[in-house]
């Protein structure tokens, strides 16, 4: 279990075991974590919270990792389990590295989680477009610097979105959309990006010999905070009404990502719900866009991903893969 850090806090709370329901699988049937160690990025609220709440039911120690400490310490205060927060800023690549840096011992689960959604045109603290920069290179950069420390999977939370029409494929010679920036582009571009880093990161695990896995999820429409930021008052009032009749809740949403931590799947599998659309239901496999499974794309973003971020593929050791 990681030492906790100065600015960050640990609680231990009594443990309540989740137990199987009839039907789909569902939280109660996540097996039993204890000993295990996850990190969860973005995990003060909406999908973060619920994965974090459910893994740490389960017996996991769990650590939100968040850019917000006083929020992620309101967060961690309602979670029975044990629980601990630091601080991440996905938005600026030396808060990453400091993270990184300051982890110590074993690393079971990392949850790449946050994000933000079709926001107005801003920058990260290094100059990258915001969307790509927060949900595709701090993850990356996050990634590579604790792969040394993971000892089974990295899930990365994807979307739906990654096959928005007019922009299914990353724009490889103006990724920060420079003089043509769209919200929902560049949103959808991230998301594909999130589904290529994964496709990259198994190929590189197995070529190592490591048995970390690398998947995706998706949580098909769920309610959340994220709609909340978008930079048009249209399409926040169309998802409020959205939100009302056709989401499911944060619990729901979590639950691809729970069983891409905790189901023997295949590397580089995608689970996202099984209702029509796939916007809402119990978790499945589910297909992706053709962009999206393209290896010749995957290797071109990994290598310019690793050129923006100064951040490489680490050597794995024999005692990654033991």
């Amino acid at each position: 279990m990681p030492k906790t850090q100065s600015g960050t806090s640990n609680r231990t709370r009594s443990t309540t075991a989740g137990g199987s329901a009839r039907g789909k699988w569902n939280a109660g049937d996540i097996p039993d974590q204890t000993g295990r160690t996850a990190v969860v990025t973005g995990a003060n609220s909406g999908l973060g919270i619920a994965t974090v709440e459910a893994l740490a039911r389960a017996g996991a120690h769990v650590v939100l990792a968040v850019r917000d400490l006083e929020r992620g310490e309101a967060a961690a205060a309602g979670v029975h389990g044990s629980v601990e927060v630091r601080r991440l800023d996905l938005a600026d690549l030396a808060s990453v590295r400091e993270f990184a840096a300051g982890w110590q011992g074993d690393l079971h689960l990392l949850i790449n989680n946050a994000g933000v959604m079709n926001i107005p045109e801003a920058s990260t603290k290094d100059g990258f477009e915001m969307q790509f920069g927060t949900n595709h290179l701090g993850h990356f950069a996050l990634t590579n610097l604790l792969l040394p420390r993971i000892k089974d999977r990295v899930v990365t939370v994807s979307s739906g979105a990654h096959r928005m029409p007019g922009s299914p494929y990353i724009h490889f010679d103006n990724l920060n959309l420079t003089g043509e920036y769209a919200p929902l582009t560049a949103y959808s571009q991230s998301k594909l990006a999130n589904l290529l880093f994964t496709l990259e990161l198994q190929r590189r695990l197995a070529e190592a010999a490591s048995p970390v896995r690398a998947l995706a999820a998706h949580p098909g429409w769920a309610a959340t905070n994220l709609q909340s930021h978008d930079g048009s008052a249209l399409r926040r009032a169309l998802m409020r009404v959205g939100n009302r009749f056709i989401a499911q809740d944060n619990r729901a949403g979590a639950l691809p990502t729970l069983y891409a931590a905790v189901q023997d799947l295949p590397g580089a599998s995608y689970v996202g719900p099984d209702g029509f659309g796939e916007m809402r239901g119990g978790p499945t496999l589910v297909g992706r866009s053709a962009a999206a499974g393209d290896p010749v794309s995957a290797r071109r973003l990994w290598t310019a991903s690793e050129d923006l971020t100064g951040v490489t593929f680490p050597r794995l050791t024999a005692a990654v893969s033991a």
